[in-house]
């Protein structure tokens, strides 16, 4: 067997020409590679994964930052203290009644939109072609 590979790689990279047309931002709401659709997005919680498993895309070369942290920090403040205004125009409850509701409520959909948020701006930036240390 002259000329032969003696091992495969681990995954074998398809060409972007021979992959199905996605939306990136779907495969982040889903946690998905925005290239492939198929690996991992997140090794935990909310920290990505270092790259995908089926295709390879490395997932360091995207600058993701604290734009997640900063928009839901935006969404979910509006709509908290909307709820809160509403709350003590309507019923004027007591102030321990807003610390149990507006406490958890606020930690509950920041944490859980967080990993929604970083997908879907790893997602748009994988859609821009926007990477780290480009020019």
């Amino acid at each position: 067997m002259c000329g032969a590979p003696t091992s495969a790689p681990p995954y074998s990279r398809p060409r972007l020409a021979d992959l199905p047309p996605r939306s990136a931002v779907q495969h982040g709401l889903r946690g998905r590679c925005p290239r492939c659709g198929e690996g991992a997005l997140f090794a935990g919680p909310v920290a990505y994964a270092p790259a995908c498993t089926a295709c390879g895309l490395d997932y360091s070369s995207f600058n993701v930052g604290d734009g997640a942290a900063a928009f839901l920090i935006l969404i979910v403040g509006a709509v908290i203290t909307g709820l809160a205004l509403w709350l003590e125009l309507s019923r004027e409850p007591p102030w321990w009644v807003h610390a149990l509701l507006w406490l958890p409520l606020t930690l509950g959909l920041s944490l859980g939109l967080m990993r929604l948020a970083k997908g879907v701006l790893l997602g748009i930036e994988y859609q821009q072609d926007a990477r780290e240390g480009r020019q």
